[in-house]
């Protein structure tokens, strides 16, 4: 490895803090994504009925998925405010003030009230709050991500890395399992519970992350004078290209798997057979849903290791590849009705079309960037692809009105196509690559 090299990866060796930070960055990432994800799940399964007033179950679908939307259309202002700020005043402040900001919007979505209740404003005020989550947790993933990458050796980035990416499978975990249970819950309640525990969650978390030190590159820059009062504005100026690059490796994640298990959700459970029953019931996209992300957990930290040991790009092609040839068949074997085959293409779909692809980027889109506008780099590239992400189900639920099943399959090719041409692309940076 050359002088350049050791500078764009903090300590050779590592700290004595890895092991600190990357629990801490962890365990503040289980806590975000069971806000944020838990809100795509309720958003598939309750919201259209709770928030919306539609004669038609498909439109109220249709402005559940907008509002799910909305989030994801703001992560790229919060990945900008927070990649900022973690350039300019540390990664730990901004991972403290994103997970206590996320946690308090969330348990405020428990307390909404519905249209029953106040008409036109509950929607509206659904909107409100989801900005609000949106914001933090496009601000939470910068910060999360280079805390760890930042204090890990040089030969074991994957490894520790691949632990905060597996904070999304715990949190997606944690979450539908409150789902599964509170689903039997009354009324609106069947919602609300899982909302409303997310402050158990920050309260625990806020405690966790507080006593992770700021990572040592941040710390030595400062001390160097290399700071940049717009790191922003530089990031753009000389590393779009990367930017560019890092957003489509991202979409092909991100937006896939919005298709393969958010948008999958809705339509095992809102398809109709010809016998009049449907697809699978909420029980049944659940119970598959937690299998996987159960499993994706390990599989996660798994993917994260593999990348050190034959790098970041040749995952990401191979996995991206895969995914192109395996689009058609997930919707085919879901359109069986069998319950064990809702589980494989759940497993497969999440555990080798998703995580895989969250395993390398833990590495990889830090290694894009220099140190001084590392933070706003990697938050740029990743929260961008939110917005494609964000409306994907709505697109998607229009894309099957449509062209049937066939459309949305299309789509998670399309994707995934684009996810292969970027990776193709985009330079290896990992040292026993050059």
């Amino acid at each position: 490895m050359g002088e350049t090299q050791l500078d764009i990866r903090g300590p050779v060796h590592g700290t004595k803090d890895v092991g600190r930070a990357a629990l801490g960055s962890t365990a503040g990432a289980v806590i975000e994504s069971y806000d944020f994800i838990g809100f795509g799940t309720a958003a598939a399964l309750y919201f259209g009925t709770a928030f919306f007033h539609a004669e038609d179950p498909m439109v109220g679908v249709l402005a559940s998925f907008a509002t799910l939307g909305v989030g994801f259309v703001a992560r790229p202002l919060g990945g900008i405010i927070g990649g900022h700020l973690g350039d300019k005043v540390g990664r730990k402040p901004v991972l403290v003030a994103s997970l206590l900001i996320m946690g308090l919007a969330t348990f405020v979505i428990g307390l909404l009230p519905t249209y029953a209740m106040v008409g036109a404003w509950a929607p509206a005020l659904l909107v409100a709050v989801r900005i609000v989550q949106g914001l933090a947790y496009g601000a939470e993933w910068g910060g999360a991500i280079l805390m760890t990458y930042e204090h890990s050796p040089w030969n074991r980035k994957g490894k520790y890395t691949g632990w905060v990416q597996a904070g999304f499978p715990i949190g997606l975990l944690l979450a539908n399992l409150v789902f599964l249970v509170s689903v039997h819950l009354p009324g609106d309640w069947a919602w609300r519970v899982p909302f409303l525990f997310s402050i158990v969650l920050v309260a625990v978390g806020m405690v966790i992350r507080s006593k992770v030190p700021e990572s040592p590159v941040f710390d030595e820059a400062k001390e160097a004078g290399e700071l940049l009062k717009s790191p922003i504005k530089e990031v753009i100026r000389n590393d779009w290209r990367n930017i560019l690059r890092g957003i489509a490796l991202r979409i092909a994640e991100t937006a896939g798997y919005a298709v393969a298990i958010t948008y999958m959700m809705s339509y095992v459970t809102t398809t109709v057979l010809p016998d009049g029953s449907h697809l699978g019931d909420k029980d049944d996209t659940i119970l598959a849903l937690c299998i996987a992300a159960a499993i994706g957990i390990f599989a996660t930290c798994g993917w994260g290791m593999l990348t050190d040991r034959i790098g970041r790009k040749p995952q990401y092609v191979a996995v991206t590849a895969f995914n192109i040839v395996w689009a058609f068949p997930m919707f085919l074997l879901v359109n069986t009705g069998s319950r064990v085959l809702l589980i494989v293409v759940f497993i497969v779909s999440y555990v080798i079309s998703q995580n895989a692809l969250a395993g390398s980027q833990g590495t990889w889109f830090p290694e894009l960037f220099d140190a001084n506008v590392r933070s706003s780099g990697a938050s740029l590239a990743y929260q961008i692809s939110a917005m494609i992400s964000g409306i994907t189900p709505f697109a998607t639920t229009l894309l099957f009105l449509q062209f049937g099943w066939v459309g949305p399959a299309a789509l998670f090719a399309a994707y995934s196509l684009l996810g292969l041409v970027a990776a193709l692309v985009t330079r290896e940076k990992w040292p026993k690559a050059t």
